[in-house]
């Protein structure tokens, strides 16, 4: 779930799924909506694809913590959260968080799963 800012365009919500084919496909819609920069939550290992073509494509992503934003209470729904983290990024109220190199993420996982 993404969110552009109100009067971006038409429908300001917009929802993409996560098949490689989805996650190219949002870069390509944030950049027809004019945005620059983004925030996303790094939830385990789901960020870092979507995070690697974001920067790729050369927008500015802005990395949070999810659970620093999800203490605030009324917010229950995909869309609240997606219309929240976009209002906060937009007051400049959230941290960015350092993201690992990008060649040391996916080794990094693998060596904390040792099975």
């Amino acid at each position: 779930m993404w969110r552009c800012p109100p009067g971006a365009i038409r429908n300001p919500c917009a929802f993409f799924g996560t098949q490689t084919g989805d996650l190219h496909a949002l870069p390509d819609w944030l950049i027809a909506c004019k945005i620059k920069t983004v925030a996303m939550e790094a939830t385990g290992v789901y960020w870092v694809p979507l995070f690697q073509i974001l920067e790729d494509r050369g927008l500015e992503v802005c990395l949070v913590n999810a659970r620093h934003v999800k203490n605030v209470p009324g917010r229950k729904t995909d869309v609240q959260d997606c219309q929240w983290l976009q209002y906060l990024h937009s007051v400049g109220l959230l941290h960015a968080l350092v993201p690992p190199a990008r060649g040391s993420v996916c080794g990094a996982r693998l060596r904390a799963a040792p099975r």
